[in-house]
């Protein structure tokens, strides 16, 4: 997940260097050797507060009024995983399976994994020209995104049959996720979108900052109970919670612990 950089990808895996001043400018590495699935609920280590708005406006709420707070999770499982899928969006499919997007050029797939053994069940492979992103599931549909385009699929859950390509109007395609009636998608920016399911429009887009600073790098997204759970790439993971028809952001930090 990154910006369309010219920096060239040894071997075709992204760089693991820290992003450049752009917010675009260097992908995102997550590399699983072992693939470990949190069961319980990840509570996060520290806490900020941000607000973002509508469409081109933005705005932020003082820090000042939310004292720091520190939690702790507790890993119950682990299950095992292909060592060469290069994992970038992951959704609970039922019965005790997952879909799973798969980056890099030339080895990029979208697929139906059994959670106990890690076998595959169902594989599409995408094109050579394009790296899977961002993966999340509505209705009977997969929604992905691809990395350094503006281009997206969609599949049929029960056998991945590709369904229709579609274009959107993020910068970059990095995050995918949904709360069961639109999509919220992240380009590697500081901005959340959301889309219509239908149209693939962006309606709103919400601009994250904390003390002035825009939040940027906002990569793999989870919709958890009301709130997004934004992997902020090579840092940390962000919880984005809804309140009063506003984005009120509070901001986790969840220390690196494999």
């Amino acid at each position: 997940m990154a910006s369309k950089s010219s920096k060239k990808k040894p071997n075709s895996k992204r760089s693991s260097s820290k992003p450049a001043s752009s917010p675009m400018a260097s992908p995102k590495h997550f590399h699983l050797k072992r693939f470990f699935i949190l069961i319980s609920i990840m509570l996060p280590v520290c806490v900020i507060v941000v607000l973002g708005v509508s469409s081109n406006t933005s705005f932020k709420i003082s820090s000042d009024h939310y004292s720091v707070k520190i939690y702790g999770f507790e890993l119950v499982n682990e299950f095992p995983h292909d060592p060469r899928a290069f994992t970038q969006g992951l959704v609970y499919a039922g019965n005790e399976s997952l879909y799973e997007s798969t980056g890099l050029y030339k080895q990029s797939t979208v697929r139906r994994v059994a959670i106990q053994t890690g076998k595959v069940e169902v594989l599409h492979k995408m094109p050579d020209s394009f790296f899977g992103e961002g993966l999340t599931l509505l209705g009977e549909r997969l929604f992905q995104v691809t990395w350094l385009t503006k281009i997206g699929f969609i599949y049929d859950t029960k056998n991945l049959q590709k369904l229709d390509r579609f274009t959107h109007q993020m910068e970059d395609g990095w995050g995918l996720a949904t709360d069961g009636k639109i999509l919220y998608g992240s380009d590697g920016t500081s901005t959340l979108y959301q889309i219509d399911p239908q149209t693939l429009k962006a309606t709103r887009k919400q601009v994250i900052q904390f003390n002035g600073r825009e939040v940027r790098y906002l990569n793999e997204l989870e919709y958890i109970n009301g709130e997004i759970w934004a992997n902020v790439w090579q840092h940390s993971i962000k919880k984005i919670r809804r309140q009063l028809f506003d984005w009120l952001a509070v901001l986790y930090i969840l220390n690196k612990v494999f």
